[in-house]
């Protein structure tokens, strides 16, 4: 993979040139020219799927925490955790941007090199799914993003306009329909793909599923186009199994380790970031047996026992989860304070210098699961489009029968944890649990949506579920308070690059004034 990559960044960065050189055409000419003679279209595809799905830092700091899936005492994680500015916050505000714009300009680039060549039609679809999937993050993290006019450097739009977020999605819906209907697996495969290996009708349920949680997101703001896409999407035929889960797989050796897991492999990382209350507590209310799959507390005491990576206690009866919004300073907001604290472990004597651990008895994501620098990012499952074809069939929509969705995705959701390679939920605990919790008529929506929010967090989909949440209002979340915040209200949206005001400071301008400011608690188009 590594060739791959290198000739990837130069691809890509000759698109960044283009968007500085009027006469890059000119210049460039053959036989120096990159096309899809000199180069294969195909290994683009590769790369924006590890960089758009190796997230770290830019979910973890603020998704993760925002949504209360996680929690931390460590001041790095203040601007998730506490909605005050901490670390490098300003600069990861941007990371969602710009890593998810540096994925789809690879896949610009892959088109740009296979325009006009029938032999590369499957690929040129794929490529319009994986984009939609790539853009649909960019503008639900920050409402009106450029889109229309996205990836186009090379024709001299360097400014490009911000599209409207309505706009944006009856695109995106439209064009997921077209490139996925005309998927065809009797032709050519993807050579480079790192979801699927290639396999077309795998694509296609994966076009008509990212269809339908396109199509969910507009619940709120235009139910007639999400039931008519909806159905739709079950129509030509959604995800059916969890071997249909669109995910990647890290690859450490080569310089593409998981990014989530290095970021929870600091010391201070490792030792502080915990379970969140919210979901821990909620899981444990119904006896959910993936407690012990996800969650464990580390196997000694005091500081050094608790920054030891090796794997820790799982036992469910032991998982607390950590309440968000508490620090380790000594004051009003001091995690001894926090309600239930059930103490610091001490330190060991027998360790030199140990000191004890506040943190210590509070749940952890499991180090075997999700510190492998090789482990998968899970992007969109089968589970989530299950429990999203429940809700429309729940609103009355023609998506099929509400209660079997349910039960098929809290299957797949518990067997999807398997695929990680070092964890699992016992088949015996599964059919038990799916039998246990029927989806009821009464309480139908907070059930599919809350099982999304342990769904989306235990395979650290932070960005999905926090949009989720924004889009149903599950889980009730109680907001943060605390000294110096940026916002009083959990956050609903990220703010724009600091640098846009001086790169495209008119079109800039526009979508700030669109919004009503360049805020965290602006609401997105579909966040009404």
């Amino acid at each position: 993979m590594k060739k791959r990559l290198i000739y990837s960044c130069l691809v890509a960065g000759a698109t960044l040139i283009a968007g500085c050189t009027k006469d890059f055409e000119k210049i460039n000419t053959d036989p120096t020219k990159v096309s899809a003679n000199l180069f294969n279209a195909n290994y683009l595809m590769a790369q924006a799927q590890i960089k758009f799905s190796n997230t770290g830092y830019d979910q973890l700091l603020f998704q993760s925490m925002w949504v209360q899936s996680l929690a931390s005492t460590y001041d790095y994680y203040g601007n998730g955790d506490k909605y005050v500015y901490a670390g490098s916050g300003r600069d990861y505000f941007s990371r969602t941007w710009n890593t998810s714009y540096g994925s789809s300009t690879l896949i610009d680039e892959m088109k740009n090199l296979i325009k006009g060549n029938p032999a590369y039609t499957n690929l040129d679809n794929c490529g319009t799914i994986l984009r939609m999937m790539i853009l649909e993050r960019i503008t639900d993290a920050y409402g009106d993003v450029p889109f229309s006019q996205e990836g186009q450097a090379k024709t001299g739009i360097t400014t490009p306009v911000f599209d409207s977020q309505q706009s944006i999605y009856t695109s995106m819906l439209s064009q997921l329909e077209t490139a996925t209907a005309a998927l065809d697996p009797a032709k050519d495969k993807p050579s480079s793909d790192l979801f699927y290996g290639g396999d077309i009708t795998k694509w296609k349920k994966l076009g008509y599923s990212l269809m339908l949680r396109a199509a969910m997101r507009l619940t709120k703001v235009d139910p007639a186009t999400a039931q008519k896409y909806a159905e739709k999407a079950y129509t030509g035929g959604t995800m059916t199994s969890i071997d249909d889960n669109a995910k990647v797989k890290a690859d450490n050796a080569n310089g593409n380790g998981n990014s989530d897991a290095a970021a929870l492999l600091v010391p201070d990382d490792f030792r502080e970031v915990r379970w969140s209350n919210t979901l821990m507590s909620f899981m444990q209310s119904s006896n959910d047996p993936r407690i012990s799959a996800i969650g464990e507390i580390s196997t000694g005491t005091g500081k050094k026992a608790n920054e030891n990576e090796a794997p820790g206690i799982n036992t469910a009866a032991l998982q607390i989860g950590m309440p968000n919004g508490y620090d380790q300073k000594g004051g009003a907001t001091d995690i001894s304070k926090a309600p239930g604290y059930p103490g610091a472990t001490p330190a060991d004597p027998a360790v030199a210098g140990d000191a004890a651990a506040p943190d210590g008895k509070y749940s952890r994501p499991q180090f075997a699961v999700y510190d492998d620098r090789n482990r998968y990012n899970f992007i969109l499952t089968y589970g989530e489009t299950e429990l999203l074809l429940a809700e429309a069939a729940t609103r009355g929509w023609a998506t099929g029968d509400a209660a079997t969705h349910y039960a098929n995705a809290l299957t797949a959701d518990m067997q999807t944890l398997a695929q990680f390679g070092t964890t699992s939920v016992p088949s015996a605990s599964i059919t038990a649990y799916v039998a246990a919790h029927p989806l009821v008529p009464a309480t139908a929506l907070e059930q599919i949506n809350m099982e999304y929010f342990v769904e989306t967090s235990t395979t650290f989909n932070f960005n999905e579920a926090w949009s989720n949440w924004r889009r149903s209002g599950y889980p009730a979340i109680t907001p943060v308070s605390y000294p110096n915040q940026f916002a009083t209200s959990i956050p609903r949206r990220i703010p724009y690059p600091v640098t846009l005001p001086a790169t495209n400071g008119v079109n800039y301008a526009a979508a700030v004034q669109k919004l009503g400011g360049d805020t965290f608690t602006a609401r997105v188009y579909w966040d009404k």
